[in-house]
């Protein structure tokens, strides 16, 4: 009997369906995807700051392109064999932008993504200094995008960041039509403290919503399991991974400053055969030895 195979857009329509919510590291690179896919996860998430930080070295200000990060959501998608949440960002213009991004974030073999109704250029959700665009502009840019995606099951995911410019009220009415223009999950960005958080999941009960566990602390640190029961579907977890690798960075580099050596940290860090098993260099073997290289053309340790 055959092995069915799912899109990834309907592996994540599958996933959304059952109960709980669904655990989405976020990741910058397919290094990191590979990580995630490793560790058991059954959904990644293709973070915006990361991606800015890792290929410009810069902050989350609207400075990357639609294509670098369609991209780099290509490599996430390639890398990960999982489905991919992609930030789309504002859709990078107006309704016929948007539908452009749709198309192409859908190419790259990405399950969903989420669009924002920020006015260019855009901020990271947990910056200041952010503006939005009126409703109906998003609720045109959200019909446009439904429109163009060529695979029903791919995931249109609408966020608005109007708390901290128009208020929680504001945004609970931006959720409203965004649901209303067909959005298939809704995303309250920056919720402050838990009763907002409340607040939002009595507001949409029945409603799939993404839950984003930001670094900034603006929004609670809940589990996977009570979110659940909130009502979220989907918890992205954006910069998590990056954070928990700057320290260990810094540490390294700090002492080969001081020492002058590597020999005292040997310990500290992965060996060779882990760094090259997470590369996917058993995989490159299977396939050398599959198609008859000569041993002496073979990658080996």
């Amino acid at each position: 009997m055959s092995k069915i195979i799912l899109r990834q857009t309907a592996r994540l329509r599958e996933l959304l369906a059952r109960p709980g919510c669904i655990v989405a590291p976020g990741v910058a690179d397919a290094f990191g995807a590979r990580l995630v896919k490793m560790e058991g996860f059954d959904a990644v998430y293709m973070t915006g700051f990361g991606t800015s930080l890792t290929r410009l070295g810069m902050p989350d200000v609207g400075l990357l392109t639609a294509t670098e990060m369609i991209d780099n959501a290509s490599r996430i998608a390639e890398a990960s064999e999982l489905p991919v949440i992609a930030d789309a960002d504002t859709g990078y213009g107006n309704p016929i932008n948007t539908r452009r991004t749709i198309r192409d974030y859908e190419k790259a073999g990405v399950a969903g993504v989420h669009l924002e109704d920020q006015a260019w250029p855009k901020r990271c959700g947990h910056l200041a200094g952010k503006r939005v665009i009126p409703t109906a502009e998003m609720v045109a840019k959200i019909k446009a995008a439904c429109d163009a995606r060529r695979d029903d099951d791919f995931v249109i995911i609408t966020r608005t960041d109007a708390i901290a410019i128009e208020g929680l009220d504001a945004a609970l009415e931006r959720g409203e039509r965004y649901r209303e223009a067909g959005a298939d999950v809704l995303f309250i960005e920056a919720p402050v403290g838990r009763e907002q958080v409340e607040i939002v999941s009595k507001r949409f009960k029945g409603v799939p919503l993404l839950y984003n566990m930001a670094a900034s602390g603006k929004t609670p640190d809940l589990p996977a399991d009570e979110l659940g029961q909130l009502g979220f579907k989907l918890a992205i977890y954006p910069n998590w991974m990056l954070l928990a690798a700057i320290p260990a960075m810094q540490n390294l580099l700090r002492e080969l400053k001081k020492t002058g050596s590597i020999a005292h940290m040997r310990d500290k860090v992965a060996n060779f055969k882990q760094f090259t098993d997470i590369a996917g260099l058993p995989e490159i073997q299977e396939l050398e030895n599959r198609y008859g290289l000569p041993e002496d053309q073979r990658a080996a340790l």
